[in-house]
């Protein structure tokens, strides 16, 4: 169902805020070499608001960092972030836990949401933004944990320049990336980023070939009046891979290259999906307080997945594992407008920044999705290269195998004050009131289903800063996530009423060294009620009456030490429970053992994870590096019967600049050592092994 792909080059980008200063000084893309300490964030407050005055944990991934680490994906990207996990994403798209809550639908780029089901490359990417606990409140539904944003390269005035890079490596990695920014007079620059990507893997039959193309185009209509137009096509096509079983209550012992599914992948595992997007960005400033921006996004998006696994039964008499075949094609489309006013003043004395905002958007989905059940059993500890026998015929005439068709209208109103209380306090206050309407029809057979769901979504906090190196802070937020969120509605849920998240946290953001070096403290208390368990009394429905909560702390660090080092570090502990829960769940191992999820852990949420990151300028061109990587146990799934041994990595990486050229090395997992980097989080099995020791040398060029 992938459309043929026509290489369509379309010239188009916006400027990314106007809030404080002259437009006839703004450029596009206004941020400057940071190192590892960026100062500000254009997704917590939708306006370019320094860190240290916003009351809540958001966390940055710059460009610097993501180039010195060799980074492609989003996973290599959110290492960097505490109180992160990773699930395996149906080894379909890019997934993550934030603070013990998935966050399947929340992905945004530059602040409009980008929830399709896909990997997402980072040629585009000037830098990542963590923001930590629900923040529905200028996004809307979703964001329990969190929510991320991605903020793409846009075009910069009065300068013609570019860079072009070759990277090769272990398992056949062979990739080119290319970035060039094209000024046409004062008035107008382009800019082109793109990658394509051809590679193996350590995993047996693993592929990865992709493509991105990134053409944007900038433009000073007026003194007053910017205009970016931004256009972006995509292509991923990999093996599906979800891993291997778990044993024993372990993931069982074996190569990090054992794949349990098809002995024919490339026929018959595949996932590909194509991405194409259309962005354009208006921004006005009617005079030194009021100014307005207005960005519409048209997006498509398909995905064809094809997956054998083992997500059957695991015997551990016979030391086998059932393997299950199931196929997804959906196809997506659909629109976002959003419109921020901002207005700055001084009302009773005190400064104030208002923001009001109105977001409209529409989403379209159509979804077929066949599951064959358990086709086959294998050998658990040399599973082969078997082909996967064909999905029952009968399989295709299940109601579940019907397509169906969805369409999701969203209506956001919002407003947002940043207020100066007096010399050392600071308030950021906010609410947003959202109509959200979901419709699902079927092909045939089942019954037309939706529902309309209204929620206000507050945010709160007060910021205390007694020096201009210390901000403290104590925030309130919520958020809702309404039923079946991103995907279609069912029988079982279509009358489920949203679930709730409420977030309360104090943190502290500090400047050392003449603020070289940024170090943050949160704590937290994350709490989601309302959630969806099926009915004891009736299996066929389910009600709201569950509850998690995450209670937490987060330390980062992030800048310059004395000595020429750069350095990213960070912490997290994470408490998670299901506290309330009439949910049962069962194991994947026989004899088969169904638990209660009450008092249980969630998945994929390790008690303890840590990460630090340094490189040193030696001088002369050259510099040295590297950083450690620590996650703590994790539970496979709710049944916390399977448990994810805890790991340290170590990764290196060494550069040499001269002139125009550049070449660098990183050595990942130096030790070669084995470990479990995710899982599926609501099974048992699909464990996903992580990477054993990999080189990979860039060779880049300026000019």
């Amino acid at each position: 169902m992938i459309a043929s792909l026509a290489l369509t080059p379309v010239a188009l980008c916006v400027s990314q805020s106007v809030h404080a200063q002259s437009l006839s000084t703004v450029t596009v893309n206004a941020s400057a070499d940071v190192g590892y300490s960026p100062a500000t964030s254009s997704a917590a407050t939708k306006g370019n608001a320094p860190l240290r005055d916003i009351p809540q944990s958001v966390n940055v991934v710059p460009e610097q960092l993501l180039k010195d680490q060799a980074a492609h994906s989003m996973q290599d990207a959110l290492r960097n972030v505490p109180g992160v996990a990773f699930s395996s994403g149906d080894g379909q798209r890019d997934q993550v836990m934030i603070r013990g809550f998935t966050a399947i639908a929340d992905q945004f780029i530059d602040g409009v949401r980008d929830d399709a089901l896909y990997f997402r490359d980072l040629s585009n990417i000037e830098r990542v933004e963590v923001l930590k606990g629900p923040s529905a409140v200028l996004y809307g539904r979703g964001s329990s944990g969190g929510l991320i944003n991605r903020v793409t390269k846009k075009p910069k005035f009065g300068e013609t320049s570019g860079e072009a890079a070759l990277s090769v490596g272990s398992f056949d990695l062979k990739r080119i990336e290319g970035d060039f920014n094209i000024a046409a007079g004062e008035s107008a620059a382009f800019r082109l980023s793109l990658a394509r990507e051809d590679s193996g893997s350590y995993r047996d039959q693993q592929f990865l070939d992709r493509y991105s193309i990134a053409p944007s185009l900038a433009l000073k209509l007026a003194s007053a009046t910017d205009l970016l137009l931004q256009y972006t096509k995509a292509r991923d096509q990999r093996l599906t891979d979800f891993g291997i079983p778990a044993l024993n209550g372990r993931p069982v012992d074996v190569s990090a290259s054992t794949y349990y599914g098809s002995g024919t992948a490339r026929k018959d595992d595949t996932t590909t999906s194509l991405v194409d997007s259309f962005t354009a960005t208006v921004n006005h400033r009617f005079n030194d307080a009021l100014s307005v921006r207005n960005t519409t996004r048209t997006s498509n998006y398909e995905l064809d997945r094809y997956n054998t696994l083992p997500g059957g039964t695991t015997d551990p008499v016979a030391l086998t594992v059932g393997r299950t075949r199931s196929f997804i094609l959906r196809d997506e489309s659909g629109w976002f407008n959003q419109t921020d006013f901002t207005y700055k003043n001084a009302m009773g004395g005190l400064q104030q920044e208002w923001l009001f905002g109105l977001e409209l958007g529409q989403q379209t989905r159509r979804s077929e999705s066949v599951s064959g059940g358990t086709v086959d059993r294998v050998s658990i500890l040399n599973p082969g290269r078997v082909p996967a026998p064909a999905i029952p015929a009968a399989s295709y005439l299940a109601d579940s195998a019907i397509p169906s068709h969805t369409q999701q209208d969203v209506v956001g109103v919002y407003l947002q004050d940043r207020v100066t209380l007096a010399k050392d306090w600071k308030a950021l206050v906010g609410g947003r009131f959202d109509q959200f309407k979901q419709a699902t029809t079927f092909d045939r057979k089942l019954g037309d289903l939706e529902r309309t769901d209204t929620s206000f979504s507050p945010r709160a906090g007060l910021v205390w800063q007694p020096a201009e190196s210390q901000s403290y802070y104590l925030s309130y937020s919520r958020s809702f996530q309404p039923s079946a969120e991103a995907f279609a509605l069912a029988a079982n849920n279509a009358a489920n009423a949203p679930e709730f998240t409420r977030n309360i946290e104090a943190g502290s953001k500090l400047d050392f060294l003449d603020g070289a070096l940024a170090v943050t403290a949160a704590v937290f208390n994350l709490e989601r009620s309302d959630i969806k368990n099926t009915d004891p009394a009736n299996p066929a429905q389910q009600i709201n009456v569950g509850t998690q909560r995450t209670n937490g702390l987060e330390l980062t660090a992030n800048g310059r030490l004395p000595g020429q080092w750069d350095v990213s570090a960070g912490y997290a502990f994470l408490d998670g429970q299901m506290t309330q829960s009439v949910a049962k769940v069962s194991g994947s191992q026989l004899p088969l053992v169904t638990v209660s999820s009450l008092d249980k852990v969630p998945s994929l949420t390790p008690r303890h994870s840590a990460f630090v990151w340094g490189m040193k300028d030696l001088g002369k061109g050259f510099s040295l590096g590297g950083g450690l990587n620590y996650v703590g146990e994790r539970f496979t799934s709710l049944t916390n019967l399977v448990t994810l041994p805890s790991y340290l990595t170590a990764d290196v990486a060494a550069i040499y600049k001269t002139g125009r050229y550049e070449t660098s090395v990183n050595v990942k997992n130096v030790t070669d050592q084995k470990y479990t980097v995710s899982s599926h989080g609501s099974n048992d099995n699909l464990i996903v092994p992580g990477a054993p020791r990999e080189v990979q040398v860039t060779l880049r060029m300026k000019f």
